[in-house]
């Protein structure tokens, strides 16, 4: 039976409309600020790595292996944050969190031996592991399902904003703030971008609202709208034993997993040697690493939109990511082929990026599609925390690679075979049927 509210009308009213305009305004401008400090705090390493490695003992090695810790924190720890905020509620867990991870950011300055480093990169992982999570909760509470897909896409947004702003801004740090107060740029570096989350939690704190019937902006026939719309699209089915089950038995789940732990490698393995790439091109000038490191990001953005828009069109998604990652293994080719060339190099990096940004959420649609709702949230953490271990194994084998061989091209084929095999390793897992009556089927859902 089909249930029945009077807010199954709000979805189209158009007071509705302005009501979660006005809901998003004050809600989303923090947290999509509060996502992009979260991102570039874990991936700044890259442009300070252009400075760190003057320090003693510092080589590829230590940096490959301090960059990867930073997810054994995350995974290990992001259940029982999680955890934790289920007990005492998503305010007072982005406060804990943001805090504790700004303090620990800007910590970072105070690294001398390759030991801290590694401490406080595993460190990192741990006191941010929860954030994401945390978020997604918050706005739940605020938002009815068929409105939230629109929401997590706008702060998504905040990551691919976050890689082209990151560029410029990290470089201008290192290079005009080198030597101010007896500090080096990428003390500097460390200490401008992380205490920014520390006072972003607070603020946080003291802005956010646990709940719409705490929110004193909005009017009591406002709170009562936002609640009967949150309650009729709530679900009404939880997952059973049985669909669970289904679920981790399910063969292409984890080929799913794979397909997505070959991109995150190949995806941190970019992050963080870019700018080492670029200045290996012959750019010295800081400013100018984070300028050109932007670039690609920027390109990215674009293919984002007009791939994601084309998939929807066509409702194919299978061979989209698959040529999204051969296109951008393909720059990676390109990158190998124009070795001493700045502009071919610049120019092969961002063919890989309009693949690489193409792909990701791509892969994020194909799993919400095959899920079957029951199990859609467990399946969905499931592979996502097998499939962030590629930030473990990338950066430690790209600067093995590059210690060993002394030739940044052995390292290029390397990555642009992770994107390579995730596409072939997509195109595996959701294989037509064979009896061509349905592209793929979820076992867990059929089971369900």
């Amino acid at each position: 039976m089909t249930k029945q509210s009077p807010s199954a009308s709000h979805a189209t009213h158009p007071a509705n409309d302005a009501l979660y305009k006005k809901v998003g305004w004050r809600l989303l401008p923090l947290l999509m600020v509060s996502y992009m400090v979260a991102y570039i705090d874990r991936v700044n390493i890259g442009y300070a790595k252009l400075q760190m490695m003057e320090l003693p003992a510092f080589d590829d090695a230590v940096y490959g292996l301090g960059a990867g810790l930073f997810f054994v924190g995350y995974v290990m720890f992001e259940v029982p944050s999680n955890m934790l905020m289920q007990r005492i509620g998503a305010r007072k867990t982005l406060l804990r969190i943001m805090l504790i991870w700004g303090l620990v950011a800007a910590g970072m300055m105070f690294v001398k031996t390759p030991m801290q480093f590694y401490v406080m990169r595993f460190l990192l992982g741990v006191f941010e592991a929860g954030f994401l999570p945390g978020v997604v909760l918050y706005l739940t509470y605020w938002y009815p399902e068929p409105r939230r897909g629109q929401v997590l896409a706008i702060l998504m947004a905040a990551v691919v904003g976050a890689g082209v702003f990151a560029g410029p801004v990290s470089g201008a740090i290192m290079k005009y703030l080198n030597g101010v107060g007896g500090l080096s740029g990428w003390q500097w570096l460390f200490l401008t971008q992380g205490l920014p989350a520390s006072l972003l939690g607070i603020t946080a704190y003291l802005w956010l609202q646990d709940r719409p019937e705490d929110a004193h902006w909005l009017t009591d026939e406002e709170k009562q709208s936002l609640k009967a719309e949150i309650e009729y699209h709530r679900p009404t089915t939880t997952a059973s034993g049985s669909a669970l089950k289904a679920l981790f038995r399910d063969w292409r789940v984890y080929t799913l997993a794979l397909s997505d732990f070959l991109l995150i490698a190949a995806n941190y393995a970019l992050v963080f040697w870019i700018p080492s790439l670029i200045k290996g091109w012959g750019v010295e000038d800081l400013l100018l690493v984070g300028v050109f490191a932007a670039t690609p990001q920027a390109v990215g953005i674009a293919a984002m939109i007009l791939v994601g828009r084309h998939s929807d069109r066509t409702r194919e998604r299978r061979w989209h990511y698959a040529l999204s990652t051969f296109v951008a293994a393909a720059g990676l080719g390109i990158c190998i082929l124009t070795q001493g060339n700045f502009v071919g190099s610049l120019a092969g990096l961002c063919v890989t990026m309009l693949g690489l940004a193409s792909a990701l959420p791509l892969f994020l649609t194909v799993v919400t599609e095959y899920l079957a709702k029951p199990v859609a949230a467990t399946g969905i953490a499931f592979i996502n925390s097998l499939a962030l271990l590629g930030g473990v194994v990338s950066p430690i084998m790209m600067a093995q690679i590059n210690s060993r061989t002394g030739d940044v091209a052995m390292s290029m084929y390397f990555v642009a075979g992770l994107f390579a095999l995730a596409g072939v390793v997509m195109l595996v897992a959701l294989r037509p049927a064979p009896s061509g009556a349905a592209e793929f089927q979820t076992e867990a859902g059929a089971k369900a």
